[in-house]
């Protein structure tokens, strides 16, 4: 079982002793972020203060106006990091001390450029934009998630590269202080979080499906769905035909923009998609395509809730994508409630057939959770002894 540990640019540079706390758990890659959305994040092991404020996604590389000169999509540079190649020289440092680096790249993942360019962002049967949301059907997104790939890679070593947020984001992810969460049956946030752009609208009347006769169809479910104070909902009475169109669509789209990004990098290079089994999944880790597992490496759950159906999951995944693509499990040490025993959960999902474990994070993780980044990699590191 590889262990992938996730880090920022910042965690590397400014932090000291970040080598070192890597090699004592023993970590065959880190995860460095190239691109990354907003964030807040807390800085334990730094003597200088306790946070880096990201106000808005940025890619850390330089900005190069060659690249992004005819673009209508471009990624904004950081002004909170002091170098400007931070992404760059954190692999650089990784490289001189032999520690693996993976090209952690978040993509249509943007609230600056939905903000300023709305007609890019993913919109709802309501005609409400979200701008954290870059729409995977639009060229000019699927074009400026293309070279973003290209210059997160230029002239760096990468052991592999780490696709998150390659395909949709939808009506429940992060934006500003959020305030949704139990609001919605999952029914209707799956209903909420279809795009109804004209992009996808054109990609509707594929498939014989009118505009307005589709987002009256969705609105007028979410109401029925609302109406009904059923909270545990997870079924709609779409007609099986639009559903299938609205699905149809969606996939071609993130089809697009995932074999435009897999042709930004170098042929031979370890592509992991971030994914969930789930066609209908929105987020950081979409739903596969069925096109998908057979343009990558490894695909990488979301496993951050501990229990038998995380574990299930990774057994479900290990059946279905083929044996070549290996399954990765995505689990974090710095959650508000710790996982009891994440030494034996661990485990249980390199039993179930987890292969990698994608642990975050290795920044954020200070002194008083690194007993549990311990236990993780230690499972992790038995668990191969014992398989090979």
């Amino acid at each position: 079982m590889r262990v992938i540990g996730y880090a920022y640019p910042w965690d590397i540079l400014d932090a000291p002793g970040f080598v070192d706390r890597a090699r004592e758990l023993e970590v065959d890659e880190v995860a460095v972020a190239v691109s990354y959305h907003s964030t807040r994040s807390a800085t334990p092991w730094s003597p200088e203060g306790t946070s880096v404020v990201a106000r808005h996604a940025a890619l850390y590389r330089p900005v190069r106006e060659e690249a992004w000169r005819d673009a209508k999509l471009r990624p904004a540079a950081p002004d909170w990091v002091s170098v400007p190649d931070s992404a760059g020289d954190a692999v650089r440092v990784l490289n001189a001390a032999g520690i693996p680096a993976a090209a952690w790249i978040v993509l249509t993942h943007n609230s600056q450029l939905g903000t300023e360019f709305p007609e890019f962002a993913v919109r709802n049967c309501f005609g409400e934009s979200y701008p954290w949301a870059l729409c995977p059907s639009r060229p000019e997104v699927q074009a400026y998630a293309a070279t973003l790939t290209a210059e997160c890679l230029a002239g760096l070593d990468f052991a592999s590269v780490l696709l998150e947020a390659c395909g949709p984001l939808g009506a429940v992810h992060q934006h500003q202080h959020e305030k949704t969460d139990g609001v919605w049956s999952p029914a209707v946030a799956r209903l909420l979080s279809v795009c109804c752009c004209t992009a996808c609208a054109d990609g509707w009347a594929e498939s014989g499906a009118i505009a307005e006769d589709v987002r009256n169809a969705l609105r007028t479910e979410v109401r029925r769905l609302v109406d009904s104070a059923d909270l545990s909902a997870t079924a709609d009475k779409l007609p099986a035909k639009l559903t299938a169109a609205i699905l149809e669509t969606r996939q071609r789209g993130t089809d697009q923009l995932r074999r435009g990004v897999l042709a930004a990098i170098k042929p031979g290079t370890r592509v992991v998609l971030h994914g969930a089994l789930e066609p209908w999944v929105t987020g950081a880790l979409p739903g596969l395509t069925p096109a998908a597992a057979d343009d990558v490496d490894a695909v990488v759950l979301q496993n951050w809730a501990p229990g038998q159906g995380s574990v299930d999951a990774v057994a479900a995944a290990r059946k279905k994508l083929p044996s070549t693509v290996d399954v990765g499990s995505y689990i974090t040490a710095v959650a508000a409630s710790p996982v009891p025993d994440i030494e034996a959960y661990a485990t249980d999902l390199a039993k179930a057939g987890a292969s990698e474990l994608h642990l975050y994070h290795l920044g954020l993780a200070g002194p008083g959770r690194w007993p549990d980044m311990h236990a993780a990699t230690s499972a992790a590191h038995a668990f191969r002894k014992k398989d090979s």
